[in-house]
């Protein structure tokens, strides 16, 4: 894997062709991860651009993403493999239509339904077939610790037993990001596994950085005047969910969609759906609109 960015510089300057933004710390441990081989474990709220990154590497290193949604109740089934069933019953079926009168010998009819026909590969069963590919394991805090066990295996060997078929192993590690929102902590076995990085929100001369890179159809003084406005809604500490830098640039692009050239109280009121996801707090803001966009 070494081959595929020659320093941290390399990972900033491919990261940028795709429009995302990464700072001098995730630049290193991203090249860290690519040159040791070892997945990287991405905290921080929200809208940070966690999932963003395992994206961007995915388009800069022309690499397919394979993606594994993380949720409460996942077991190793969904992540790694599963049997078609209604295939194998069919096959069933067709063996008995055409062998009525001949004798089939139980053993291979069972090796025929766990054919490598039949099987439904997962997100990180495919990363193990197709690599190098870039697996992203999101919002990992959602599952339990039977599963956090489970990926610890997997991301150790690299490899995985499917009892009907052998081991599959990987000739070549996938580049491997998991995110987590710290709902709950993760366990040190799988934190020391991985390269960590905490991913905060940035400041205001790179989010406008950021808006201005993704988004260049947006005016500067539209762009600059957004950014300000959604730095100080973060910093008030009065939201339940403050905005993240994805919603920055979907309130941007919602305010060039509309024709706006200039952020005031009306059409931030009209438009504040884009950056904020609570009730209480559009409500919140939508009462101080004049004094925050004249601060």
């Amino acid at each position: 894997m070494d081959h595929l960015f020659a320093s941290a510089d390399d990972v900033t300057t491919a990261l940028a062709r795709t429009g995302y933004l990464a700072d001098d710390a995730l630049a290193t441990i991203t090249f860290l991860a690519t040159r040791l081989s070892r997945p990287i474990l991405l905290e921080g709220e929200p809208g940070t651009g966690k999932t963003a990154l395992a994206e961007a590497l995915a388009q800069a290193l022309d690499l397919q993403l394979i993606r594994l949604q993380c949720y409460e109740g996942i077991d190793a089934t969904q992540a790694l493999y599963d049997w078609d069933f209604p295939r194998q019953i069919l096959h069933l079926r067709t063996v008995e239509a055409i062998s009525r009168d001949e004798h089939r010998d139980p053993k291979v009819l069972e090796d025929e339904l766990f054919d490598e026909r039949f099987l439904l590969a997962r997100p990180v069963l495919q990363a193990l077939r197709q690599a190098p590919c870039v697996l992203l394991i999101d919002e990992i805090d959602r599952a339990d610790d039977e599963f956090e066990a489970f990926l610890l295996e997997v991301l150790s060997t690299w490899q995985v037993t499917i009892p009907e078929l052998g081991t599959v192993s990987a000739a070549t590690p996938p580049i491997v990001v998991l995110t987590s929102n710290r709902t709950r902590e993760l366990h040190d076995a799988l934190k020391r596994r991985c390269l960590y990085h905490w991913i905060d929100h940035p400041g205001l001369a790179r989010e406008l950085e950021i808006v201005r890179t993704r988004l260049p159809e947006v005016s500067a003084a539209l762009a600059e005047q957004v950014v300000t406005l959604v730095q100080r809604l973060r910093t008030s500490g009065e939201l339940i969910k403050p905005p993240g830098v994805a919603e920055t640039l979907d309130w941007a692009r919602a305010l060039e969609t509309v024709g706006a050239t200039r952020l005031d109280p009306e059409v931030a009121a009209a438009t504040l759906g884009a950056a904020l996801k609570y009730r209480e707090d559009s409500e919140r803001i939508r009462a101080s609109l004049d004094k925050l966009l004249t601060a």
